[in-house]
């Protein structure tokens, strides 16, 4: 059998207390924790060592915490669960600790301070206090003097021999005399190493380096028409993707036109029949029998065409007819025909095509919809949104949520969205998203492309802005949101590749991984989203006004 170790060894170690301390040393514990001086409270499966000098005004000592050998305590401490002062620890003043915060020995946690006035000597200066603020999930390590007035947020980081004077934000790695942040614990250690130690923000930097390098981007993807990268052939969607990335990141035409040589060569690509806008080399797509088309690349150019000329200044020059005449019935009879079951995704991207050109048709005049559609809508997607999860469509197990997320999207998009309409449900929206945000299969490490992320991002902004929710961390689920999106732009930015932008993606889905407009347009207008979710999107001084916009394109 071990020999009984002394309450001298459990001092300096209080970890082994609470499993090899003889009932004779428990008893003693606890006479020790009651005859702490001042206003105390001290939480089950707690330590506070013998030689601790612990002279609080104000003490509450959160469970499984401890207060190791030859620690200073006085003022008011509270500390949340699983807290230690370790040997030679020093806490004076007002200092609240949440949970799980680790402090190192001979560091000192100073909640208290002198006044300075050159009248009198300065022992003779009165003390203020603002107090000390520790979150969640903190680690400061050895021989750290932290002021007064300071607030370290939750899950960072303290190096040994730092002195922190202001505030360290969640998730910081800081060091340093005076301490400063090295990088994010969510950002990858070698793009943090990458980054400049000029305390500059990160998102700035990037903002910065994409709009010096967007003129030659859109140059490398010029051939008489737009590419989306050197080599392919040139589509409708490419000399869109152009000039949304121009708009966005120049404020200005791309400059292989002039902004009217742009207008039109996009409003020429509309056909006047039908309003529909095919790829280049591909014959008219036939209507349905209810006016309009089911799929396509001129789905989606009702939205790519739409809102490059919009950004042009100009707009379509016909109403796209098949939306114009469609009745309510026909539209109801479509969208219980969509392929909710097996293809969420497609339905979505119809939806969001229908009411785009109902947007556009709009604008042109109010018979650009027949009286009623709409309302049938919007009456329609409300009354079948799943009260569950807030989406429209079924998950399948071999897709798990993919389809039906990213039809969300898609779906809300051009309806909710575009139309500045409140969506249904949308704590449960949220509830899905993250879920769906966990498969490994789309957002494990290397595999996510823009899609997918923009799906997700998207949903998140949205429904936490209708939800009231801010950037302060009190709203629905917001400290999972911001953690995924802080992941997210970790992640993002160094994809960007210098003069050629970002790829859209791994695997086959999409343009793939070589660099072009579509990723790069994307990508950007995610950046955006994750940037607000944070509420940092100030700082790339750029904000989307296209197909990514955030604000309504129209108002009820």
């Amino acid at each position: 059998m071990d020999r009984e170790k002394s309450v001298r060894h459990f001092d300096h170690c209080p970890w082994l207390f609470a499993e090899e301390a003889t009932e004779e040393q428990r008893a003693a514990q606890l006479g020790r924790q009651q005859a702490i001086d001042g206003d105390s409270e001290v939480g089950e499966q707690c330590y506070v060592a013998e030689s601790a000098a612990v002279f609080p005004d104000r003490l509450r000592l959160g469970d499984n915490s401890y207060i190791a050998a030859h620690a200073y305590v006085t003022g008011m401490l509270t500390t949340g669960s699983d807290c230690t002062l370790n040997p030679f620890s020093t806490v004076r003043g007002n200092v609240t600790l949440g949970d799980g915060v680790r402090i190192g020995a001979h560091t000192s946690l100073l909640g208290f301070n002198h006044s300075m006035a050159p009248d009198r000597p300065v022992f003779q200066q009165p003390l203020t206090s603002k107090g000390i603020t520790v979150g969640d999930d903190v680690w400061i390590g050895s021989h750290v003097v932290v002021m007064d007035g300071v607030t370290i947020g939750d899950h960072c980081v303290i190096g040994a021999g730092a002195v922190v004077t202001k505030d360290i934000p969640a998730w910081t790695v800081a060091a340093g005399n005076p301490a400063r942040p090295l990088r994010n614990r969510l950002e990858p250690k070698a793009v943090a190493a990458a980054r400049p130690g000029d305390g500059g923000d990160r998102l700035t930097r990037f903002a910065d380096t994409a709009r010096a390098q967007a003129a030659d981007l859109l140059a490398r993807c010029w051939d008489g028409g737009y590419v989306d990268r050197p080599g392919a052939a040139p589509t409708v969607r490419a000399h869109c993707d152009a000039v949304e990335i121009a708009d966005l990141l120049l404020g200005t035409a791309p400059e292989q036109l002039t902004a009217d040589e742009h207008v039109k060569r996009l409003a020429a690509l509309q056909d006047p029949g039908t309003g529909l806008v095919p790829e280049f080399g591909e014959p008219l797509p036939a209507a349905d029998a209810d006016g309009f088309i089911g799929e396509g690349p001129a789905l989606y150019h009702v939205l790519s065409v739409g809102y490059a000329l919009e950004l042009l200044g100009a707009s379509f020059p016909y109403p796209v007819r098949g939306v114009r005449e469609m009745t309510a019935p026909q539209l109801v009879a479509r969208l219980e025909s969509l392929p909710w079951r097996d293809g969420a995704w497609g339905a979505g991207a119809w939806i969001d095509s229908w009411a785009t050109a109902a947007h556009w048709n709009l604008r042109q005049g109010d018979d650009g919809v027949t009286a009623g559609t709409v309302e049938a809508l919007f009456g329609w997607l409300l009354t079948h949104a799943d009260p569950w999860t807030g989406m429209w469509g079924t998950p399948s197990p071999a897709a798990g949520r993919l389809q039906v997320v990213n039809g969300y999207y898609r779906l809300t998009r051009g309806s909710f969205a575009q139309f500045g309409l409140p969506v249904p449900h949308a704590e449960r929206v949220v509830d899905t998203v993250l879920d769906h945000a966990r498969d490994a299969r789309y957002f494990g490490a290397g595999q996510e492309n823009a899609c997918n992320v923009l799906d997700v991002a998207h949903p998140l902004w949205l429904c936490t802005r209708q939800l009231g929710t801010s950037t302060n961390g009190d709203g629905y689920r917001s400290a999972e949101i911001r953690a995924w999106a802080e992941r997210q732009l970790a992640a993002t930015l160094p994809r960007w590749q210098d003069g050629r932008g970002f790829g859209f993606g791994p695997g086959a889905t999409g343009p793939g991984p070589e660099p072009g407009l579509q990723g790069t347009e994307m990508w950007l207008a995610i950046v955006w989203l994750l940037a607000d979710l944070l509420g940092r999107s100030d700082a790339l001084g750029y904000r989307p006004r296209g197909v990514h916009r955030p604000e309504p394109a129209r108002r009820p």
